[in-house]
Formats: C-alpha cells, structure tokens, sequence
C-alpha cells in the first residue's frame, strides 16, 4: 500500500477534520468500511475518535479505547481523561513528562499531537514545541506554526510554513497555515487570507472554523458589517462555538454599538468555559487594573477646622 494510495481513501476524512466539520468526518469515517489495509483502518479511526473529542464527546473514547487497542489510538483515551476531568489533569502531565523523558521509543504521530494538545492547553509553549518540532507529520507543522504565532514569531512561522509547502503545497491543512499566516501578518494579506478560507467554503461547505477565519479578515480592515455577516452564520451553526463568541465580543466592542451585547456573549462564554483562556486574560488583566486603581486612589483630603 503507497502512501499516496491511503490519502487518498483518507482524503474525505481528513479535509472535514481539518475544516472542523467533526460530524461530517465521523460519517465519511464511516463509510469507509473495507479500508485497504489495517494502517488505513487506523488512521480512519484515529480521526473518528478525534472527532468524537472535538464534540466534546469523551465518554464514547472513554469507552471504546481499551488496553488492547492500536498504539496509534491509545493516546485519545489520554487526551479524553484530560479534558473529561479537570483533578486528574495534574497526574496526566506528570505522566507526559515521564514517558517523554523516560520512553526510549519513537512516539507515534498521535501520541505527539495529544502530548502537545495537552501542554498547550497548560500554557507550557515550550514544552508543546519540544515534542513537536522533531516531527515530520503536517500536523505537527501546522500545530508548531499556530504555536509560533501565539508567541508572536511571526519571522519564524513564516520559515515553518515554507516547509510545511515544500512537503505538500496542495494540502487543505498547508492552505489552512497559510491563511493563518497571512492574517497574522495583516495588510495586503488579509485579502490573501480571506481567498483562502472562501475557496474552502466554496468546496467543502462553511464550517465555524472557516468562518471565524473569514471574520478575523473583516475585523483586521474595519469592515464590521461582513464580519458581523458571517459570525451570524457561524452562530446559527453552532451557538456554543468559543472563538465565534470572542470574535463577536471583539466586534461589538469596535462597531460602536451598546457593550450589552457585547457582555451577553461574554457572559455566554464565561458560562460555557470560564478556564478559557481568554477568560483567564481578561480576569488577570481586571485584576491588575484594580490593583493599579487602588496605588492611585486620592487620600482624603483634611480640612482645616
């Protein structure tokens, strides 16, 4: 079996993954009943799964990952315990670092995207990287990219991205890191970008993620009204979709418009997860702000009798 031959029986499955069209993934996944091979049969399964996780549906991998299941899988019953139960998330790092430091095997493709899907979601960037950087999965290359902009290296995401073409210019995951890029970068290019993620919309559907992608290309040229436009049609998509509800607190607080609706989706969120992390932002920055209020509050003034 040629490597080109099992992308392509995983083409569909990928493509919807990558958009963030989960259910959609989930039932191409499904579809393909009689996979070439057992790597195929893996691989289909390993995207179910984690589809499954990105509808927050752990209890369906909790279930249905056993101690027997390939090497490949294992890891998402990991990733499923972390996001599932916060108390147990302390010992789960504790074990990442052990069987990174400890495990003299190659870790699988999957085992490297759940071990810095987990650092990530602590904020260790570092450590994130580490596991991902020796990696020569496209994935990898995109999750290293979006890490590299977070921390405003832009200079070296731009290198990350040219290897990322170089290895496959024609992935919908390339084409993804590239609109990324190119928001980042502002300007010019975020005509560029807003192309990318219409041409993927014209040819997989819309998706939240696509949209959301499209807004952040309105916000960055002040063009409220199409930004507006499409974070509508991503609510009616998913209500609860978390970068959908911080793009439309961002526009509403830049359009002028009264701050109530602004802080009815802020509330939303805060309700749906308030350890996001820009809840944790915006609660470190309000703090620090009152505590600045408090060294330059006037002293009562005495006056004399």
């Amino acid at each position: 079996m040629s490597r080109q031959q099992e992308v392509d029986e995983l083409f569909d499955v990928k493509n919807y993954f990558h958009i963030g069209n989960f259910q959609q993934c989930i039932n191409e996944a499904q579809k393909l009943q009689k996979p070439s091979s057992p790597e195929v049969a893996v691989m289909r399964d390993v995207f179910t799964y984690r589809s499954y996780l990105a509808q927050k549906k752990y209890l369906v991998v909790l279930d249905e990952i056993k101690p027997n299941s390939p090497a490949e899988i294992k890891p998402l019953k990991l990733l499923a315990e972390y996001f599932s139960n916060a108390q147990k998330r302390e010992s789960i790092v504790a074990q990442l670092d052990e069987q990174l430091v400890g495990s003299a095997n190659v870790p699988t493709d999957t085992f490297i995207l759940v071990a810095a899907t987990i650092y990530s979601n602590e904020n260790n960037w570092e450590a994130a990287y580490r596991v991902l950087h020796n990696s020569e999965n496209l994935e990898a290359y995109a999750f290293l990219i979006t890490i590299l902009l977070k921390l405003d290296r832009i200079d070296l995401a731009k290198k990350k991205l040219k290897e990322m073409i170089d290895k496959d210019d024609d992935a919908t995951l390339t084409q993804l890191a590239q609109a990324w890029v190119n928001t980042a970068i502002g300007g010019e290019k975020l005509q560029d970008a807003y192309y990318i993620y219409q041409e993927l919309v014209d040819k997989y559907g819309s998706t939240p993620n696509l949209l959301n992608g499209q807004a952040v290309t309105f916000l960055g040229r002040a063009q409220y009204e199409e930004a507006e436009a499409v974070l509508q049609e991503a609510l009616d998509k998913d209500p609860n979709y978390y970068d959908t509800l911080i793009n439309m607190i961002v526009l509403h607080r830049h359009n002028g418009k009264s701050t109530e609706v602004a802080n009815r989706y802020l509330s939303q969120l805060k309700t749906l997860n308030p350890e996001h992390p820009y809840i944790k932002d915006l609660n470190q920055k309000e703090t620090e702000f009152d505590r600045i209020c408090q060294q330059y509050t006037p002293s009562e003034v005495q006056i004399p009798a």
